[in-house]
């Protein structure tokens, strides 16, 4: 049978050009073991993909485009083009991290090849290793679906390692097979030269637009998406290239101020965000009246049929111009109330009890939402997933922080990306190298909003740089 993309998957794959990587990704950093290498990562990788039979797939194009691509067996796969070795000049520090993470992101994933990346970064101050990882959106599409940097998760430094299978790939079909199954496809189900014709066009705006209703029924359109999202400096020209920056705070503080201000962890996450988009417009120069606001699109867990949980979007006006912290967490926590009162809404704790493998999919599945819904719509992509609070393992090693990496959409500035693990909110931001040169500052600014909630909560350490 043959193994066709969906139409929204097609749309990522036909819409990805140099300004618009369309990938997903993060950042795991492992603590200092001298036994844990690029070799033995690289062996590690290699048990578990299996479990992911996707990553050793690529996409062939049907010729003339007559129908939705189809995934196929790589037959050459090589898992040391997608596995990369790279090092900083030692003792490596944060920074230098960073600009490695914003150039690789930078760089959109070869189509001819299975649609994902992982560099294996050693030389980190204190023996540490970090892993990136790149993955194409049309790669994780639903929840069920499992992403590689969650499969090389342990939950122990020396799990039961299963035997595992030797893989044979199945013979690439030849064009003459593709467009006789594309004629036999289309034949069976009309309505799909339809989606074929739609996705022929590669253009963004439309192509994403026209998809909308095919992607799987993950956006809930909502009263401001008919509204255009105001005008500010997070809109620009993308260029392609990016900064990355992280900041990580302590998960108690959160829960402080959402106990002592009312609202839950979530509105405090967007409240602090809030909070450094205010202080970085006026940093500047940026008017910042009554009348500025920002929009950021906040995809979220949904219940539907008795508990499975699809991400739908929801439109959230960031309270920028109010100078009073604590009422711009009452502003938002009075916008999210409603989805909450909804019925649908899906705890940290429910999330949490999905498995480890959770915030990666989920934040694939809100990056998908941002690209889907009409950049004019919002002015600010923000995914924010609550992690395990356990120790998690790879390779042995355990896993000291784990910073997720949004995508940007095409005409934005920044991307948030957040999760907590162990005890730590994690947050990953992905800027346009030249319309925001300064985030590392704006992660300083996160620092300084979220002390601004606290201020006056009984004295406990809070957040810091990374």
């Amino acid at each position: 049978m043959t193994d066709r993309l969906s139409p929204g998957d097609t749309a990522f794959l036909y819409t990805q050009d140099a300004a618009t990587p369309m990938h997903v990704g993060g950042v795991v950093i492992l603590r200092g073991d001298p036994e844990v290498d690029y070799d033995r990562i690289v062996a590690h990788i290699a048990e578990r993909l299996s479990q992911v039979p996707r990553y050793r797939q690529k996409v062939r194009v049907v010729p003339g485009r007559l129908a939705l691509p189809v995934w196929v067996d790589d037959e050459d796969f090589d898992l040391t083009y997608h596995v990369r070795r790279s090092a900083l000049p030692k003792p490596g520090n944060d920074s230098q991290l960073d600009d490695l993470v914003g150039r690789l992101i930078s760089r959109p994933l070869d189509t001819e090849r299975p649609l994902w990346e992982m560099y294996v970064v050693e030389g980190l101050s204190d023996g540490r290793v970090a892993i990136i990882n790149k993955t194409h959106e049309a790669m994780v599409d639903r929840l069920g679906a499992v992403d590689l940097a969650a499969a090389i998760l342990d939950l122990t430094p020396d799990p039961d390692r299963g035997r595992s299978p030797t893989w044979i790939p199945q013979p690439a079909p030849s064009n003459v097979d593709l467009v006789v199954d594309a004629v036999s496809d289309l034949t069976a189900s009309p309505g799909e030269l339809v989606d074929v014709a739609r996705l022929a066009v590669v253009d963004l705006r439309s192509t994403l637009s026209r998809v909308t209703d095919l992607a799987g029924g993950l956006i809930g359109i909502v009263r401001q998406t008919f509204s255009p999202a105001p005008r500010s400096a997070l809109g620009v020209s993308s260029t392609g290239a990016r900064r990355f920056a992280r900041y990580a705070a302590d998960l108690e503080v959160f829960r402080r101020i959402r106990s002592a201000r009312e609202g839950t962890v979530n509105d405090v996450v967007l409240a602090v965000l809030a909070g450094a988009l205010r202080a970085w417009l006026l940093s500047r120069g940026e008017p910042v009246t009554d009348s500025t606001g920002l929009r950021a699109l906040v995809p979220m867990s949904v219940r539907v049929n008795g508990g499975s949980a699809p991400v739908a979007s929801f439109l959230v006006d960031l309270p920028v111009a109010e100078p009073s912290p604590v009422m711009r967490l009452h502003q938002v926590a009075f916008q999210t109330r409603v989805h909450a009162e909804s019925g649908r809404q899906v705890s940290a704790r429910s999330l949490a009890s999905l498995g480890r493998y959770t915030p990666p999919t989920l934040h694939a599945l809100g990056a998908r939402v941002g690209s889907q819904l009409s950049r004019r719509s919002y002015n600010v992509l923000v995914t924010n997933v609550p992690g395990p609070q356990t120790a998690l393992f790879v390779a042995g090693a355990e896993v000291q922080a784990m910073y997720p990496v949004a995508p940007l959409v095409k005409g934005h500035a920044l991307a948030v990306a957040c999760t907590s693990y162990r005890g730590r909110v994690y947050y990953g931001l992905t800027a346009d190298r030249e319309a925001m040169p300064d985030v590392e500052e704006f992660a300083e600014l996160l620092a300084e909003s979220l002390a601004e909630l606290a201020h006056g909560l009984p004295a406990k350490k809070g957040g810091h740089r990374r």
